[in-house]
């Protein structure tokens, strides 16, 4: 293959020409064309009559939109995201700031958007709904319905986040149900967080205004939102991998799917992303057409994106790919500037422009005594279930191991101490028992704890699980691991979730923490941190923790 075929042909002042095999994913046919960028845009597509030579060139598509993703999550400020990203074809994002938004509230909001802004990159976010998500946890920060209607005014906001509350909007909470209005009052869609829900209440979470939904795990539960109208997107993170159980709808039903992380630490974005999913559906059986309308137009069209479709007169938004299995991407163009070629990125850095970070951490050094759990005398107790690959959890009554009137852990049945120590006031620490971190020594630690990100624990000693949250605690936030001498640690700067630092770099080190995490301290997840993360989460089922205790999902309330 001659670089001519796929790389600027014709570079001057009035543009440039790619020729190529377009992919019309509409019309579900592949023609040769002469493309013709000029000033950012495409101004022709010339259709070839077909030549054999012509077999040898690349594929041109429109480039990848992730649906729903939480940049924070990458643990990468939005500039370091794009770079790791273009390189896989992706050229947008529909972004939910959600996380930073807990931690420091509007001003978290306007430093994704600033950051984003730095790079040639097509970021667009949400406004998030439910800052804080519950009121049985402490947040950062507060967003009423003032601070989302003013963010909804603004143009790269282009809908209202995830309502995690649902059962607010099956009973009517006001403040819920204004924030609701606000965006439809804008013509902006809102997105949807419902894991299980089903049936009539499920028909009055739709009707309320909600079309998107992003947290099925069963076959049955995405059919029953899909056939009620509703978008349905796949997910596959680093957590929560949806993909197996719900692409066989995407055959019927792909003009009402699309793809998504939803949440990616930064080692599975230097592996891939949404060009993976798409070579899983080839492989699963999928027709590429099909995957191609869910993985590139569908979040571009329910989103009102200003992303280019390959169309006369879009922006010059594409990327040329070796094949239409693998999606090997060659490179990636976004208003016609070229931001990866061959596997590299063209986006640099640069610290001219770059933001000073920001963050809210207040606390100081913990003892190992927060981290004693007194005997109930019950002959059971409630412990956390974590399940590899879900954000579920499930809800056990097992017989703990106790001393001398206090209860521990128990590694030998893999009984392991978790605690939540609020970062934003002193406050005693909550603690619980947790099942299947598999962690044999040792203990980990977060500042990335969804959705308030205080600090999450789990560790198999007291004095383990406060070396640990310490470590987090001198970087004013971060990841830590410890075996009780060794210690591996990444700082997050900013907002206590993400590095400002080189975004390889930092996939890197992140993969030698999990590492570490896996071969050292024991854990059999495939994402320990990850799965960490979220075991604070109270809006999803079934038992979760908070900083102000033991939380039971179905109940919707404290234990």
């Amino acid at each position: 293959m001659q670089d001519i075929l796929y790389f600027p042909a014709m570079i001057n002042r009035m543009g440039f020409d790619v020729s190529a095999r377009l992919v019309k994913i509409s019309e579900q046919v592949i023609v040769p064309v002469t493309l013709r960028v000029a000033e950012g845009r495409i101004v022709a597509i010339q259709e070839l009559v077909p030549a054999a030579e012509q077999d040898g060139w690349p594929f041109l598509m429109p480039g990848f939109t992730d649906a729903h993703v939480h940049i924070e999550s990458s643990l990468l400020i939005p500039s370091e995201f794009a770079r790791l990203a273009v390189i896989h074809g992706t050229v947008a994002t529909v972004s939910d700031p959600h996380e930073i938004a807990n931690v420091c509230g509007i001003e978290g909001v306007n430093y994704m958007m600033e950051e984003g802004r730095r790079v040639p990159f097509k970021f667009y976010f949400g406004a998030p709904s439910c800052v804080p998500a519950t009121t049985f946890e402490t947040a950062g920060a507060t967003l009423d319905v003032a601070a989302v209607s003013a963010l909804l005014d603004l143009p790269e906001v282009k809908y209202l986040s995830e309502m995690m509350n649902f059962p607010g909007v099956l009973y009517n909470d006001p403040e819920v149900m204004e924030k609701i209005a606000a965006a439809l009052q804008r013509n902006k869609p809102v997105d949807g967080h419902a894991p299980g829900l089903r049936g009539e209440a499920l028909q009055t979470y739709i009707n309320a205004g909600i079309s998107t939904d992003h947290e099925c795990f069963t076959k049955e539960e995405a059919l029953d939102k899909l056939q009620r109208g509703m978008k349905v997107l796949i997910r596959e993170g680093s957590a929560a991998k949806n993909f197996d159980a719900l692409i066989p709808l995407m055959q019927d039903w792909h003009e009402h799917m699309m793809f998504c992380s939803d949440d990616k630490h930064p080692d599975s974005l230097l592996e891939g992303h949404i060009n993976q999913l798409c070579a899983r559906a080839i492989d699963a059986g999928i027709g590429l057409f099909k995957v191609l309308q869910a993985a590139c137009i569908n979040p571009v069209r329910h989103y009102g994106l200003e992303v280019g479709l390959l169309q006369p007169f879009d922006p010059a938004d594409f990327i040329l790919v070796e094949d239409l299995k693998d999606f090997k991407v060659l490179a990636t163009y976004i208003n016609g500037h070229k931001v990866a070629d061959a596997g590299k990125t063209l986006i640099l850095p640069d610290p001219a422009t770059a933001l000073q970070p920001i963050n809210q951490f207040t606390i100081g050094a913990v003892t190992s005594g927060a981290f004693q759990m007194a005997d109930p005398g019950t002959e059971t107790v409630s412990v956390i279930e974590a399940l590899d690959g879900q954000l579920i959890t499930g809800h056990l009554h097992l017989s703990p191991a106790r001393k001398e009137g206090w209860l521990i852990a128990d590694t030998g049945n893999d009984i392991l101490k978790m605690a939540v120590i609020n970062r934003y006031s002193k406050a005693p620490v909550a603690l619980a028992l947790i099942r299947n971190f598999g962690l044999k020594k040792g203990a980990l630690a977060s500042s990335v704890a969804h959705d308030s990100h205080n600090i999450v624990v789990v560790g198999c000693t007291d004095a383990d699980m406060a070396r640990a949250a310490n470590l987090v605690i001198a970087e004013k936030g971060g990841l830590a691991a410890t075996d009780g001498t060794t210690d591996q640690v990444l700082g997050l700067p900013v907002a206590g979730l993400m590095s400002n630092g080189d975004g390889f770099a930092i996939g890197e080190q992140y993969a030698k923490l999990d590492a570490f995490s896996k071969s050292v301290l024991g854990s059999r997840l495939k994402s320990p941190f990850m799965t960490l993360s979220f075991m604070a989460l109270l809006v999803i089922p079934h038992l979760k923790l908070s900083d102000k205790g033991l939380f039971d999902g179905d109940k919707f309330a404290l234990v």
